[in-house]
């Protein structure tokens, strides 16, 4: 289960459900992201063979999180660039979300477990701007799409 979220064109997240269970490597993202999310299996056996990475220089215009949640439960709350709000998703563990574009924001809805990974460093202030989301009686929460 593979779900993208898109407001006018404009890709704002790619979730994979925890139940995503396909044999190989899936990429889910285009080639333009700066973020890739790929799942992978493979069965007992498999050699990956050994590698390094090549100094390849990347230009970064947005900070694109991933998001993979251990336990518990979390909203999504998904908003356009203007900080409109548009729906929401809830996550639980297992899941993973790549936020791409667009503005989010979250609502814990059990103890939760993640882990976050985006470019680097971390400017505080200089990195986001913040803004007044909505209440938990607001949220659109919509179910993951079912492949």
């Amino acid at each position: 289960m593979m779900e993208q979220i898109i407001y006018h064109d404009q890709l704002l997240a790619v979730i994979i459900s925890n139940k995503f269970d396909k044999p190989g490597i899936h990429f889910f993202t285009p080639n333009e992201l700066s973020q890739q999310l790929a799942y992978m299996r493979h069965p007992k056996g498999k050699i990956i063979q050994p590698h390094v990475h090549n100094p390849v220089p990347r230009e970064v215009l947005y900070t694109q999180e991933v998001l993979f949640i251990k336990r518990g439960k979390l909203r999504v709350d998904f908003y356009n660039d203007q900080q409109k709000y548009l729906e929401s998703r809830i996550l639980e563990g297992g899941d993973v979300i790549l936020l791409v574009t667009g503005g989010h924001g979250f609502e814990v809805l059990e103890e939760i477990e993640m882990i976050e990974v985006k470019q680097g460093p971390y400017l505080g202030d200089r990195d986001k701007t913040r803004f007044v989301g909505i209440s938990a009686q607001e949220a659109k929460i919509l179910e993951l799409s079912k492949p």
